[in-house]
């Protein structure tokens, strides 16, 4: 029986349990430093860098290919393909179409971050609904931008979010019709999973965290990276907990911004299955 049989064997016969969850996490994040899978990346000019090093560091190896001359035969070979609509150039949009359709026909799991989705910026949201229409794997953003794209329009500061991700998530709940998972980055955040029909909300983090820059980006990559050893559900989850334990751990060395980002990277490496039991810190809302 392979891991997603399992998965659905266990929550289909009992209720859903933290432990359970967080082995599944634990063997998830095993399997990604096992395997080191190809992530495809079409993420903005300000993250590349960072959502790059940050895969690194978690035992993924990313591409950041996004031309449409590139981008068929990338993501033919890529084991997922992470789409970011931060900065969209038009080859970007091409090379997104392109990307989205080719991993739709291989059934390669895909995340998508709708980076800025609302009525201001009218170009990249005709894209991103165009995109969720090929059914993302991970649909996944700021509570601003998934309020937006679940049809509640809401008013924001640029692409940062000036509402609250608890505020947000039921709302979020029609956005499972064109995906498999909804992830929802906040104080706290929330994934809402199709496959086990059940919300859960990941705690940790700091507050520092939304003042470095890409850190949204990188957890979207995360996500795709994690998409390759697990369920969706599982890893989302997963990428949330591992940030959410990396911002916890780095803020406890320094409350610094600059200092706060190299020690948040030095976490993501650092994570191990021991760091995992004892500070991921989640719960299940039903």
């Amino acid at each position: 029986m392979n891991q997603l049989e399992n998965i659905h064997d266990i929550h289909s016969t009992q209720p859903i349990q933290t432990d359970t969850l967080r082995e599944q996490v634990i063997a998830a994040w095993t399997q990604l430093q096992t395997q080191q899978p190809l992530v495809h990346c079409i993420t903005n000019s300000v993250a590349a860098n960072y959502v790059a090093n940050v895969l690194l560091a978690a035992g993924a190896s990313p591409a950041m290919i996004d031309n449409p001359f590139e981008a068929e035969d990338f993501a033919q070979i890529a084991a997922a393909l992470s789409i970011n609509l931060g900065t969209p150039t038009s080859e970007q949009m091409q090379a997104m179409q392109i990307a989205a359709q080719t991993v739709t026909v291989k059934s390669t799991p895909w995340v998508l971050d709708p980076v800025g989705y609302g009525t201001f910026l009218k170009w990249r949201s005709e894209m991103v609904d165009e995109l969720v229409r090929l059914q993302p794997t991970v649909i996944r953003g700021n509570a601003s931008e998934i309020s937006g794209l679940a049809g509640n329009q809401v008013q924001s500061k640029g692409v940062d979010s000036n509402i609250s991700s608890h505020e947000v998530y039921q709302q979020a709940m029609p956005l499972l019709a064109h995906c498999e998972c909804v992830a929802i980055s906040g104080e706290s955040d929330f994934i809402l999973s199709k496959e086990l029909n059940t919300v859960i909300q990941v705690n940790g983090g700091s507050y520092l965290q939304p003042k470095v820059t890409a850190t949204g980006c990188a957890l979207g990559a995360l996500i795709a990276a994690y998409s390759t050893v697990s369920t969706p559900t599982i890893a989302a989850l997963s990428a949330h907990i591992h940030f959410a334990i990396a911002g916890k751990l780095a803020f406890e060395k320094t409350q610094s911004v600059g200092s706060f980002n190299v020690a948040f990277l030095d976490a993501i490496y650092e994570l191990n299955a021991e760091t995992i039991y004892e500070y991921a810190d989640f719960e299940i809302l039903g």
